[in-house]
């Protein structure tokens, strides 16, 4: 690194840079799980994306505990035979809730899988927060075979066309062989419904800061297998 320029906090000390710009609470809908989550009395709340790029930063999924992870979470927690003794991938998990809720629920493997390294972080912290152990990766797993895993796990990655599109057309496939694959969503415009299934829907509180609602409308879908 040239000598002009500084360290960012978010790279030099990650799991600082986490513990100072969180608080350790829970979600409206999981409030069995833990969590080191962004709100009015962390500091990363008032951040710019200016500050955000001094710190080392783009965009911080992990702070926040989006509807679709709940759901998932939640489905999870009350049906814990879906993941008992199963190897569950979270895929683009941010702060991990549904891997962690999939670890509590039984699962003999979880990898909590994001391609921002805050989030790997963050994803760990927040176990270690809730006495478990998971994996993590920053990998981008897209396109490649998930045959060592029995359950994929996704919330709220259809935010973009590009990415919902991008998403689509392999997770599908692993659900043809035979993998249970499982989105949470807040109905967002790019989900692809037409190859999805309805399992379940809950209301789930949200900041109005971040989705301009108080409720937003979770359900998670299940990718059809034929």
């Amino acid at each position: 690194m040239p000598p002009d320029i500084e360290p960012r906090p978010a790279e030099t000390d990650p799991q600082a840079y986490v513990a100072g710009n969180s608080v350790v609470q829970t979600a409206p809908l999981v409030p069995e799980i833990k969590l080191h989550l962004a709100d009015e009395r962390a500091p990363l709340w008032n951040k710019t994306q200016r500050d955000l790029w001094d710190d080392g930063i783009v965009l911080p999924y992990w702070a926040f505990a989006w509807a679709g992870g709940q759901a998932l979470a939640r489905l999870l927690l009350d049906e814990p035979e879906r993941v008992r003794g199963k190897r569950v991938l979270d895929f683009a998990s941010g702060s991990a809730i549904s891997g962690i809720a999939a670890k509590l629920c039984g699962a003999t493997h979880v990898l909590a899988a994001d391609i921002d390294p805050l989030a790997a972080v963050a994803a760990q912290m927040n176990a270690d927060a809730n006495a478990i152990t998971l994996d993590t990766s920053t990998d981008d797993l897209v396109g490649q075979s998930l045959a060592d895993f029995d359950v994929i796990i996704a919330g709220d990655i259809c935010y973009e066309q590009s990415v919902a599109e991008r998403v689509r057309d392999w997770l599908g496939e692993e659900a043809h062989a035979g993998r249970e694959v499982l989105i949470g969503d807040p109905g967002r415009t790019f989900l692809p419904r037409k190859d999805l299934e309805p399992v379940i829907g809950y209301g789930v509180k949200s900041a109005r800061d971040l989705d301009d609602t108080d409720v937003r409308n979770a359900r998670v879908w299940r990718f059809a297998a034929d």
